[in-house]
């Protein structure tokens, strides 16, 4: 009976290595992107960041938390499935935003700008998760990282933004 066991122990393992190496494996290089391509880069920063970014940004925003106040209490997470894709959505365009500002010709730099444009994306892309799943912690989280991200670069890149936030600033 020993040697049975121990039989079944060695086909065991050998198939857990077998299923390891191949899993491991890697599968064929993808394709070359060329290397030569061109962007229309034609919108300006502010351009991206008034029509792209911040519209769809602030929805994010609109769309995730609660609102205490004299009326009562009121959540801003969305209702309905529909309400849920639409902010999927909109998370889809913060992650493409952040490769937009990483393109040739458009980033201000190759070291915190592409950190914040990578950030960016990855804020994106937590809030598509969830909303995928209608993950309303999860989606306000994201939400926090997309601001603090925003902050940060806006900080590093434009401090003069950040006036218009600050108590007692004119508009």
């Amino acid at each position: 009976m020993k040697k049975q066991n121990s039989g079944i122990i060695r086909n065991c393992m050998a198939a857990l290595i077998v299923v390891s190496l191949t899993a491991c494996s890697s599968e064929e290089p993808p394709e070359e992107v060329a290397t030569d391509a061109t962007y229309n880069t034609e919108l300006n920063m502010q351009e991206i960041m008034a029509l792209v970014l911040e519209p769809a940004s602030d929805i994010l925003w609109d769309s995730g938390g609660w609102v205490i106040d004299a009326s009562g209490y009121e959540e801003l997470y969305p209702t309905t499935d529909d309400g849920w894709a639409y902010v999927r959505a909109q998370a889809a365009i913060v992650v493409e935003s952040g490769n937009m500002l990483a393109l040739p010709g458009r980033a201000m730099d190759n070291d915190a700008w592409m950190i914040y444009s990578e950030g960016l994306s990855q804020a994106g892309m937590l809030a598509m998760q969830a909303a995928a799943t209608q993950n309303k912690e999860d989606f306000f989280q994201a939400g926090a990282q997309l601001y603090s991200v925003c902050t940060a670069c806006h900080q590093a890149y434009n401090p003069e933004i950040l006036d218009r936030f600050r108590e007692g600033s004119a508009d």
